[in-house]
């Protein structure tokens, strides 16, 4: 897995986790976490699907 993709995951864990604090104690700012979350783990679906394409070889046309 890319370093970039290992990133990108540790957010979107530590976004979630802000999220679930932010909704306990009563906060709505928990939406902004949880839109932060999704962007985050679609970086890091993106990554590592690139990655492997990269390593296997594109084939395009």
């Amino acid at each position: 897995m890319p370093r970039i993709a290992l990133y990108t995951l540790a957010v979107c864990v530590l976004a979630v986790t802000a999220a679930v604090v932010s909704f306990v104690q009563g906060s709505w700012l928990g939406i902004v976490w949880v839109l932060l979350a999704g962007l985050s783990s679609n970086m890091t679906w993106y990554y590592v699907k690139r990655a492997k394409v990269t390593r296997n070889g594109s084939v395009t046309g």
